[in-house]
């Protein structure tokens, strides 16, 4: 498969720190996030629909990773996540990532680590500092893709540490996300989430779920993109010109 290069532009500049280990926290502006998964059990809202199927690509030839490769690299941020099979036994080591999503705003590509063919393309892309990438809850995802993949992932941003706010002790997750920027409450089956993602068939019910995990971050990123520039509009209204 052919691996083509991106050349950096004005527009496009990575957001990482000086080191290249992630954006710098200290410069990111909090959100007013004031939901809780607590408060969101008493709450009545419309469920999030999430990704179509048909927009899902689980990645397993040269010519779908050629597809994705050349999308996910065309594009300046991308949801990102990993799903692992879950571990049941004391002392039982993670063998995962078993799987890789990155996510467009349209489409979502699944990259099964069993594949090896496809280690090369999530290099290029997950290594790539033209290419932002958007999670929830990746305390863990970056350091086992290094260990495990030899992939240093960069330009990374954790929308979880991003919108905690003052009345959060913990980072935000998708769900309180969902619900404060699109008034929707977004379903994750604990029993899917605990599937076998290790799996070589996935089922349609695990492709939603995975697919939905990376683009919902991607989606809530831009919405709070949104929101902060609506909050400089505010509070910097443009000048008016005297007569």
């Amino acid at each position: 498969m052919n691996i083509p290069c991106r050349t950096p532009s004005a527009s496009k500049k990575s957001k990482s720190s000086a080191d290249g280990s992630g954006p710098e926290w200290g410069r990111v502006e909090l959100s007013d996030v004031q939901l809780s998964r607590s408060s969101l059990r008493e709450t009545e809202l419309p469920v999030y629909p999430g990704i179509a199927l048909a927009d899902v690509n689980l990645v397993a030839s040269d010519e779908q990773a050629d597809a994705a490769l050349m999308a996910l690299l065309g594009a300046e941020v991308i949801g990102f996540d990993t799903e692992s099979k879950p571990t049941f036994l004391k002392g039982e080591v993670s063998t995962g990532p078993h799987l890789v999503q990155l996510a467009t705003e349209t489409r979502a590509y699944l990259f099964p680590i069993s594949w090896t063919s496809g280690h090369a393309v999530l290099k290029t892309i997950l290594e790539s500092p033209l290419v932002q990438k958007i999670g929830f809850g990746l305390g863990n995802d970056r350091t086992v893709l290094q260990s495990r993949l030899g992939i240093d992932v960069q330009n990374l941003i954790d929308m979880g540490e991003v919108l905690r706010g003052p009345g959060h002790r913990g980072t935000v997750g998708a769900k309180v996300a969902v619900a404060h920027f699109f008034g929707q409450k977004l379903q994750k089956h604990k029993r899917i989430g605990t599937s076998n993602w290790a799996s070589r068939r996935l089922t349609p019910q695990q492709l939603l779920y995975a697919a939905n995990d990376a683009q919902v971050a991607l989606l809530v990123y831009r919405a709070w993109q949104e929101t902060r520039e609506k909050q400089v509009d505010t509070l910097d209204p443009p000048s008016q010109g005297l007569d």
